[in-house]
């Protein structure tokens, strides 16, 4: 299902078990050089769950392009058009099931969270060796692990759940990974979550280890890898958050070493990934 615009994978690793069961999974597990696309297709005889480990997921299901961060999968029910990029050097699991997760409901496609737990046991399926009676039991638990979509995209009264810091960051993290472009400033997140600007900024510190700009700025540059080889520089650049093309390509160039221009083509082979992880 890859398309043009981006490179076949360097590998594509396939783990199955009891398929031909309704209660089967098979787990696809995708790494490439370049960037990485699965569709705009559909597929009709099976329910498809796209999680990375290592980087923002590009998703779309209709005109809008969405974006999937840590903690999160995206989920697209059995004959639901979507295409799903990924960046460059970036593992992608693709979770095919027949049948759906319970808290997923009648949801046809979208961003949803994944617990750590689950997260981890995709991991460990997708491994030769693996024991079939142990890789359903793991299914089990991934399926429960799959979580409903929240309500809404605003942080407001939002109980976070805890890592290093006090969750403050995570819920703001979690709103700005489905949209990079939102223009919001730490003062305005602070506002909604009811705590100090400096209290905010503090806990992006002990939950990231930067400060608030330079992780925004982190994650928007790894959401324009996703997509700089489907899409112009000028628009990438706004679909990402910045106000003109010069100041995005000013950031990536001073982040990368090279140009988004150069992205698709002789870039770079060695690490060049923002010191900041998007989450």
């Amino acid at each position: 299902m890859t398309r043009h615009g981006a490179a076949d994978p360097e590998t594509c690793e396939e783990f199955g078990y009891g398929l031909g069961d309704p209660g089967g999974i098979l787990v696809l597990r995708y790494r490439s050089a370049d960037a990485l696309a699965f569709g705009e297709g559909r597929q009709d005889f099976l329910h498809q769950l796209y999680w990375s480990p290592d980087g923002p997921l590009a998703t779309t299901h209709g005109p809008a392009v969405r974006f999937v961060g840590a903690g999160e999968a995206f989920w697209a029910r059995r004959a639901t058009s979507h295409e799903v990029r990924a960046g460059d050097r970036q593992t992608v699991y693709r979770i095919c099931l027949r049948e759906v997760p319970p808290a997923l409901g009648d949801l046809r496609s979208g961003p949803v969270p994944i617990d750590a737990e689950a997260a981890r046991l995709v991991t460990v399926i997708a491994r030769r060796g693996c024991d079939e009676a142990a890789a359903l039991e793991a299914r089990r638990r991934i399926m429960a692990g799959i979580g409903a979509p929240p309500a809404g995209t605003s942080v407001a009264g939002t109980d976070a759940a805890p890592g290093a810091g006090t969750g403050f960051a995570l819920a703001v993290a979690r709103a700005l990974s489905h949209d990079p472009a939102d223009p919001t400033g730490l003062d305005e997140w602070a506002r909604r979550l009811r705590v100090s600007v400096k209290t905010l900024q503090r806990d992006f510190v002990r939950e990231f280890g930067m400060p608030y700009t330079r992780w925004r700025t982190a994650l928007r540059l790894r959401a324009a890898r996703a997509l700089l080889d489907s899409r112009p520089v000028s628009t990438v650049a706004h679909q990402v958050g910045y106000a003109s093309a010069s100041a995005f390509i000013s950031a990536f160039a001073k982040e990368y070493g090279y140009t988004p221009g150069r992205h698709a083509g002789a870039r770079p082979r060695g690490p060049d990934r923002p010191a900041g992880s998007a989450g």
